[in-house]
């Protein structure tokens, strides 16, 4: 008698659990499908949002190995949230994070369409553009030297023959994202410099000589070689690239955003005007998430 009057109570007080409804969270599933992100190392990850009447709900953090692979791919979310969401957005957050908040680095966002959000760098709750419309070009030159000697050992974004002008064509990037130069030399990714404007000095001279450059992103890489490299150099055969940055930077290497690519010609000749190609196809991130 005494077991079945214990059943009776512990039966009781599980009913009495379950039918509060204030007590009991109801969970689905949100699952990601996203190609083209890259391992941020140890002090940064990356975490989802839903967008719920206008407020910013965490849908989950995870990390990417040097595949690409995601290391988690399914969340469980509160269904009402998940219901009511009307978009996802993707940010990179330090790891450890003590803001409970999204950072002002959003690189996907997408508004869901029944039950799939499809992402994209180019929605206005991301970066805001794909870069498939940006253009630009570069010269070899070395102006601060003050000498007309190794002037292939500089890379320049303008265009001599507009005044001088700027040489790069690129959407204005929101908070969190600003723009780096870089020179590949000898399979060593150099920076010219940071920068979000296209006709003012990037942030760094680091190798530069000792006279003011032109208020142009470039550098000149005449000194302060890194590691393995010698300056001057001679940049005829290099590659130039322009990045999209996360700001903080999570790496001194480039992010994997790079909408301009140019090769550097072998017989390339100084202060002549030279192409890049867009390349923003090949390195933007795409997905989608499915409630």
């Amino acid at each position: 008698m005494r077991n079945l009057l214990l059943f009776a109570a512990v039966s009781l007080f599980v009913f009495s659990a379950c039918d509060d409804d204030d007590d009991v969270l109801v969970q689905d599933r949100l699952s990601l499908n996203i190609s083209g992100l890259e391992d941020l190392g140890d002090d940064y990850a990356y975490e989802g949002w839903l967008i719920v009447n206008g407020k910013a709900v965490s849908a989950g953090i995870f990390n990417v190995d040097g595949s690409g692979a995601l290391s988690q791919n399914s969340f469980a979310i509160d269904s009402d949230d998940l219901a009511n969401a009307s978009a996802y957005v993707l940010t990179i957050e330090p790891s450890p994070d003590s803001d409970p908040g999204p950072s002002s680095v959003h690189i996907l966002a997408g508004d869901f369409s029944g039950n799939q959000a499809n992402l994209s760098v180019g929605h206005s709750s991301a970066i805001g553009s794909d870069f498939s419309t940006s253009t630009g070009s570069y010269i070899l030159a070395t102006p601060t030297d003050g000498a007309d000697t190794n002037e292939n050992s500089g890379v320049w974004w303008l265009d001599p023959s507009a005044g001088p002008g700027a040489a790069l064509n690129l959407p204005n990037l929101p908070a969190g994202w600003k723009y780096e130069g870089w020179a590949v030399i000898d399979g060593v990714p150099v920076t010219t410099g940071k920068f979000t404007s296209l006709d003012s000095a990037d942030e760094s001279a680091a190798f530069s000589g000792s006279q003011a450059g032109p208020p142009f992103p470039g550098e000149d890489f005449l000194m302060n070689a890194p590691s393995g490299l010698t300056f001057p150099t001679d940049l005829a055969g290099a590659t130039v690239v322009i990045s999209v940055e996360p700001e903080p930077d999570n790496s001194a290497a480039p992010f994997l955003l790079k909408p301009l690519v140019g090769m550097v010609p072998s017989d390339a000749a100084d202060h002549t005007l030279y192409d890049m190609s867009n390349n923003a196809q090949a390195t933007n991130p795409t997905g989608s998430v499915t409630r």
